[in-house]
């Protein structure tokens, strides 16, 4: 007989003779009781087991973590809080669990502990929640762009381009490190490597995806990328998914509304496909806030912030806008921000992001016209803006709670002032010389942004920790399953 998942058996239009369930021990109560979760909701299904005629041997083997498959009819249940319950014919117990040895056992866990049991943190609740809804939004996302009309475009995880300038890259080679050809002058040899030159794991696949957008319109990337910066903060990961759309044609102004336009798409998907997820995910925050104090809880709850951002209008403010009001609020006036804003020019932190979303906008905020000296090269020059004030059309997407979401710009399509940026910033002609053919030929006014989905998934379930919103984490040290 066929099973039928749980998720159908609870919405079942009506009782049923018989029904096979396959799932997953979540506790067994009273020698008769058994939760049963087959991971295709947050909901248990309770299967009442006839323990007068069933052997011993069968009942001390249902245990938590243990595989069973229950046969029976599926009638209304007796019990408070789920509509039905499978009066259990027959148990097989299809693989034990050692009761001693099952680490995810029916009691509050530490974030650090479910961490380090990693693989089987997704037998609880909220794993469970939080990796059904990370699913859901990486269709939506898919969704949302194929309804544009835009191409999905796979771009290179191993690359011989830094597409942000940082230099905090993983190398890849297939040299050994025990032997290590070098050049005359002592460098390593990288002619003599698979590639027959130094190559490293991606950190974006913007500057492809702008040479398919130039012929194909509009594409978005969606896949890993890796950054080796020693972070070991609650927002970075090593290996995280980035989605990355790029548009013909587009100005700054068209890239802030298709970002807006997505993230709202997003969500609301989300939304609509998982809401006892996200119910759940709420109560689970509500609890978790309540050891906090006051002044560190969150003003709304999870479900009330994510209609929030439906519901208003991204802020659209100036980066020379946004430094006044910093340099004049009282958290900076006071020192109380870990890095004081004195002039224009500064890199804003996640504090200052999070000041002007929380405290002062109360909304989704974008940030425009960066400062050139601390934006990437590929950004476009603003006309007239005065020596030393060069600004760029950049822009960045501030939500409550995480800071930067969205990182995005028009891009410098101008091939003379391209290169001169990257000649101020020693980049390497020849190496990009592939990336300049776009503005060589046929050039055009392109925009394009970036966004962490991992940064995306924290903000959707409330989560504070972004390596608990990725199925195994890599970080510093770390790099476990």
């Amino acid at each position: 007989m066929r099973h039928t998942k749980v998720k159908e058996l609870l919405n079942s239009a009506s009782t049923l003779p018989e029904v096979n369930a396959k799932g997953w021990v979540r506790t067994f109560r009273n020698n008769q009781f058994i939760a049963l979760n087959d991971g295709s909701t947050i909901n248990n299904i309770q299967c009442v087991v006839d323990f007068e005629n069933t052997p011993d041997e069968i009942l001390k083997r249902i245990t938590t973590g243990a595989s069973v498959s229950v046969t029976g009819a599926l009638v209304e249940s007796k019990g408070a809080g789920q509509k039905y319950e499978i009066q259990v014919a027959n148990l097989e117990i299809l693989g034990d669990s050692d009761p001693e040895k099952f680490p995810m056992q029916p009691k509050k866990h530490s974030m650090e502990f479910l961490r380090e049991n990693a693989h089987l943190r997704v037998r609880t609740n909220a794993f469970g929640a939080i990796m059904r809804v990370r699913s859901v939004l990486s269709f939506a996302v898919h969704s949302y762009f194929q309804e544009k009309g835009f191409v999905y475009v796979n771009t290179p995880i191993i690359t011989g381009s830094d597409a942000e300038g940082a230099g905090e890259m993983f190398k890849v080679t297939a040299l050994s490190f025990d032997k290590t050809p070098r050049t005359e002058d002592g460098k390593v040899n990288y002619k003599e490597d698979f590639f027959g030159k130094e190559t490293n794991l991606t950190v974006s696949g913007q500057l492809e995806g702008e040479t398919f957008a130039m012929a194909l319109g509009q594409i978005y990337t969606f896949g890993p990328t890796f950054r080796a910066e020693n972070s070991n903060t609650s927002r970075h990961l090593a290996e995280f998914w980035m989605i990355e759309p790029e548009v013909a044609f587009n100005d700054l102004n068209d890239n802030m509304d298709l970002a807006e336009e997505f993230i709202q798409y997003v969500i609301k998907y989300a939304l609509e496909k998982c809401p006892e997820d996200l119910k759940f995910l709420e109560a689970r925050l509500l609890d978790e806030e309540k050891s906090k104090p006051q002044a560190e809880r969150s003003e709304m709850a999870l479900l009330d912030k994510l209609d929030f951002v439906l519901k208003n209008n991204f802020k659209r403010v100036s980066y020379t806008e946004a430094i006044d009001i910093l340099r004049n609020c009282t958290p900076n006036k006071k020192k109380k921000f870990n890095y004081i804003i004195n002039e224009w020019g500064a890199d804003l932190q996640s504090e200052h992001e999070r000041y002007l979303v929380e405290k002062h906008f109360k909304c989704p905020v974008i940030l425009f016209d960066y400062p050139a000296n601390i934006k990437a090269f590929y950004m476009r020059l603003n006309d007239n803006t005065a020596p030393g004030k060069e600004t760029v059309r950049a822009m960045d997407i501030l939500f409550p709670g995480i800071g930067e979401i969205v990182g995005g710009s028009q891009r410098e399509e101008r091939f003379d002032v391209l290169i001169e940026k990257m000649k101020a910033l020693n980049i390497d002609e020849q190496e990009l010389s592939w990336y300049l053919d776009t503005r060589r030929f046929g050039s055009a006014v392109h925009s394009g942004f970036g966004l962490g989905f991992e940064r995306l998934v924290l903000f959707v379930t409330g989560m504070t920790n972004i390596r608990d919103v990725i199925p195994f984490p890599r970080t510093p040290g770390s790099a476990e399953f």
